[in-house]
């Protein structure tokens, strides 16, 4: 039995986001973006949305140097009850706004099944933070949602257990899923997470669905985002979710991990030479010609 027939059957019980035999790669559509269908489409900006004037110049320098998604958090499940909390929805106005300037793709988070509703008026990607994967309550109410969802591996979850969560998702009626492998909790400390590169190659065996990473959130230190990123891209990744501040010194929530846009535009400068490998690798390689006779 080969790795992969092992992998697909043990998975294979989440029939609706496991791949089969006869399948078809998932391919979402959000915003006029299509994640999974051969591009590397890039999400990015700040962790949580501050004001609107860091957002709409966040949202023009991401887009200046590729970026098709602007990320930015609403609402914030934070772990202190006395960080930002997000700006809630006039921070889901601002995003808009944004969007209207800029023409990018909205990805923000969702904490919660009562929010479902007001932050589908807004974003074109629902995202699902670590620590909601197994709201089963929240899974469900996007699986009645027609916005496509990013949903994050939880940081102590298996590869199992994230696509248990999905499968929830796609029970309830929405196919449009995006995985994102955003680093898991391991004895390590010198990073914030540890990135389970492996898990992008296991997934895109095991599942039909799109796989970006988060490495922002992976690495806890913005001077590794940009070489995590290139691992993203090596190893065949749908996309990246990265975290870029105006002035990340004075982040309301995530400085230390986020990337300043010159920072930003030299990894995704960066990335160019990576990408044009894993397109040209794609390609069909014509066929040698055999001259003479038989062997």
């Amino acid at each position: 039995m080969t790795p992969a027939s092992q992998w697909n059957g043990q998975f294979s019980c989440f029939d609706l986001v496991a791949r089969a035999d006869s399948y078809t790669r998932t391919v979402v559509h959000a915003g006029g973006v299509e994640i999974g269908g051969g591009n590397f489409v890039v999400m990015a900006g700040p962790c949580a949305v501050e004001s609107e004037h860091q957002v709409l110049e966040t949202a023009e320098a991401v887009a200046a140097a590729g970026a098709q998604v602007l990320r930015g958090g609403a609402y914030k499940p934070r772990s202190s009850p006395y960080s930002f909390q997000g700006l809630g929805v006039e921070g889901l106005k601002i995003l808009g706004r944004a969007r209207d300037a800029t023409g990018l793709a909205i990805v923000t988070e969702v904490m919660s099944p009562e929010d479902v509703g007001v932050i589908a008026e807004y974003a074109d990607i629902m995202q699902v933070g670590t620590r909601s994967m197994e709201n089963y309550a929240l899974l469900q109410a996007l699986g009645r949602c027609e916005r496509a969802v990013l949903l994050k591996r939880g940081m102590t979850a298996t590869l199992e257990e994230l696509l248990r969560s999905a499968q929830i998702i796609a029970m309830h009626g929405n196919p449009n899923i995006i995985l994102c492998e955003r680093g898991i909790r391991t004895f390590e400390t010198a990073t914030r997470n540890t990135l389970d590169i492996a898990a992008v190659p296991v997934l895109k065996t095991v599942s039909h669905l799109p796989v970006i990473v988060d490495p922002s959130h992976a690495a806890g230190v913005r001077c590794l985002v940009p070489t995590l990123a290139r691992a993203a891209a090596v190893v065949d990744a749908d996309g990246l979710l990265v975290e870029v501040h105006p002035c990340p010194e004075r982040a309301m929530s995530d400085g230390n991990q986020s990337l300043t846009f010159r920072e930003f535009r030299n990894m995704m400068d960066d990335l160019q030479p990576y990408l044009a490998l894993r397109e040209e690798a794609r390609q069909p390689r014509p066929q040698l010609l055999k001259v003479g006779g038989a062997d």
